[in-house]
């Protein structure tokens, strides 16, 4: 008696166990209903310029990585800053630094660029823009 109710204690357990695999394998299928990703190219305007800095076009040279972590890391420290802020896009080619994204405030803005001229010892190109606080 006693092995026929850990057999069925077994079974039991087993089913559930299968039961609640075939229901995440499910959950985890896609459906014909498939949502498309995310297509923000027709209202992305700052990033529509064929000629304008992105990330991917970072330079890899030894200086201007540097100066990018440099940046990067001036703007974490200052607590004072949004996370808008800590997380604008850097950008350098050949010692030029732009950057990029939208910061909380004019005053932030400027603080920014201030640093990001400090590090890199030249003019900053900007292209930050102030977001609406909602």
């Amino acid at each position: 008696m006693k092995q026929s109710l850990k057999t069925l204690a077994r079974t039991l357990l087993f089913g559930s166990v299968v039961a609640s695999l075939t229901a995440l394998v499910a959950q985890d299928t896609p459906s014909d209903k498939t949502p498309a990703a995310p297509d923000n190219t027709k209202v992305n305007e700052r990033d529509r310029n064929q000629a304008a800095a992105t990330a991917d076009q970072q330079s890899n040279a030894l200086t201007d990585r540097q100066i990018t972590q440099q940046i990067r890391q001036t703007l974490i420290k200052d607590k004072s800053l949004s996370t808008y802020a800590h997380n604008v896009k850097i950008i350098t080619q050949d010692g030029v630094v732009t950057l990029k994204g939208p910061v909380r405030s004019a005053q932030e803005k400027s603080v920014i660029e201030a640093k990001a001229a400090e590090v890199s010892g030249k003019d900053v190109k900007s292209e930050l823009s102030v977001a609406a606080k909602n």
